[in-house]
């Protein structure tokens, strides 16, 4: 979330600035990345529920996403909207 406002990146709001108070960072995880990044944070999911998109299986809230050097290559998938 943090690299995607720095970078400008259309689409991620990220309201709560990454406290996971609001899912207006919302993403799709590429199929070929879910595994590498991992599973969702506690209360990940709950947050989630309230997004303004269809979640998916590899949905997640970008701020929980901790970037590491084995995450080099990324590939995240944006909802349609995120209000």
């Amino acid at each position: 979330m943090r690299a995607a406002l720095a970078n400008d990146v259309d689409g991620i709001v990220a309201e709560c600035g990454g406290s996971m108070m609001c899912a207006t960072c919302h993403c799709y995880v590429d199929e070929a990345w879910v595994e590498r990044v991992g599973t969702r944070a506690d209360g990940e999911e709950d947050m989630l529920e309230s997004a303004a998109c269809e979640v998916k299986p590899t949905s997640r809230l970008s701020c929980q996403i901790r970037i590491r050097p084995e995450l080099d290559g990324l590939v995240i998938h944006l909802p349609e909207s995120q209000t």
